[in-house]
């Protein structure tokens, strides 16, 4: 099983390499505001998560720069169980107001973009 998953990881990557969708080119003072807005969200993921893929290659499609973090990585993946409640990918934390929610389903994630960044 483990070498099934790291094939199909790796096929993951290697089509989405290949079919890297553009980046959407704003003017500079909006593409700064974005970046502004953009600073406190980050996304919880895995490399070669299908799921993963999909919310970065939206995020490309919008040109947000949002924080990339590994959760696999033990500082962010006990953050992730301790802040967030599971450790699930991907998950898109936001802070807003001095409050943190924790987003986990990539549909969600990529429907809360659409809607704040288009």
């Amino acid at each position: 099983m483990f070498i099934i998953r790291w094939f199909l990881g790796r096929l993951i990557l290697l089509l989405n390499f290949i079919f890297t969708p553009k980046k959407r080119k704003r003017p500079q003072g909006e593409q700064t505001t974005v970046d502004a807005a953009t600073q406190y969200l980050a996304l919880y993921q895995y490399k070669a998560c299908p799921f993963c893929v999909k919310v970065r290659r939206s995020m490309r499609k919008q040109g947000l720069n949002i924080v990339l973090l590994d959760a696999k990585q033990a500082p962010h993946k006990d953050t992730l169980l301790d802040q967030g409640g599971y450790a699930k990918v991907p998950c898109l934390r936001i802070e807003e107001n001095g409050d943190t929610r924790w987003m986990y389903e990539s549909s969600d994630i990529i429907d809360y973009l659409d809607k704040r960044f288009a």
